[in-house]
């Protein structure tokens, strides 16, 4: 029972990481109906930018406690808005002059705006992997069995809160705010919507900024849970993202969110009860699965197409 339980906490922290990412791939694809395969990699460079300010300001697990919180708040600023401008130029140089074009010419843009951006980290940061101390140290005994402690370390603590935190957030934000209300009016007709005085052009780029944000969040949460990342994690991570935005129902926050955790909790539980080299397997299995009998996800709802 307490290795269930430890496996557990560990499936509900990385399914918040990719939860964060998949939010990202279900926004853009809620408004203009396309994939971002660029996004992946907007979480790499969002970990890679908070890395780079984690060293710059000198942080470490020596730091004191309110001087940390502060830094790492501010590393987060940091990263959330460097990461905004890298979402924004994607959204620019490889959604926006494409828009009105058949729908693989966005698709074959954007990834290969993911080939640059991994090449692009690759030359300048190097290929080795990035290591990094413990920052955020110490955690909790929760019960013990057999000899089998359960932990719940700090950094999980916040993982999982700010997630949910976020989460809350940007749903109120979606369903009672005039922004919310053009990105839902973009998806249902954009046409319409631009018809009716909305700024199509700047909701579809907020929107862009929005995910990439949360991107970096997930990006710095990654590497302050695991204190290693390189250039590759974004297709790694953004493979997992994409699959978990399926699975939840593409369109759908909270099935984006539902689909991390539910990808984090089958690759952990895979991991720590069957051979680990098929826990991928195990993932893509199961949303083939979901796929025959909800074709539209767990909380997606299908297409109606007006006549």
């Amino acid at each position: 029972m307490a290795y269930f339980i430890q496996q557990l906490i560990n499936g509900l922290t990385l399914g918040s990481i990719y939860g964060l990412i998949a939010i990202g791939y279900t926004m853009v694809y809620g408004i203009i109906g396309m994939i971002n395969f660029a996004h992946g990699d907007i979480f790499m460079v969002g970990s890679f930018i908070a890395l780079i300010a984690i060293v710059i300001l000198g942080i470490s697990g020596a730091t004191p406690f309110l001087l940390l919180v502060l830094a790492l708040l501010l590393v987060l600023l940091i990263a959330m808005t460097l990461t905004s401008v890298w979402g924004w130029t994607v959204e620019r140089v490889a959604y926006r002059p494409l828009r009105g074009s058949f729908r693989l010419a966005p698709l074959i843009t954007a990834i290969g705006m993911s080939i640059v951006l991994q090449n692009l980290v690759q030359v300048a940061q190097g290929a080795r992997v990035k290591p990094l101390q413990p920052i955020v140290t110490g955690g909790y005994a929760i019960m013990e069995q057999d000899g089998f402690v359960v932990q719940l370390s700090n950094i999980q603590i916040i993982i999982i809160v700010a997630t949910f935190v976020l989460m809350v957030g940007f749903t109120l934000l979606i369903n009672r705010t005039s922004l919310g209300r053009a990105q839902r009016a973009c998806e249902q007709d954009a046409k319409m919507a631009a018809l009716l005085g909305i700024n199509v052009d700047r909701t579809i780029s907020l929107t862009f900024l929005m995910g990439a944000a949360l991107a970096a969040v997930a990006g710095m949460m990654f590497l302050l849970f695991y204190g290693v990342i390189d250039f590759y994690i974004g297709f790694q991570a953004g493979v997992k993202a994409f699959t978990a935005a399926v699975l939840g129902g593409i369109g759908s926050l909270p099935g984006a969110m539902l689909g991390g955790l539910l990808i984090g909790l089958i690759e952990t539980f895979w991991s720590g009860y069957g051979p680990i080299e098929y826990k991928d397997v195990a993932a893509f299995s199961i949303l083939a699965i979901t796929l025959i009998f909800l074709p539209s996800g767990l909380l997606g709802r299908p297409e109606v197409e007006k006549v």
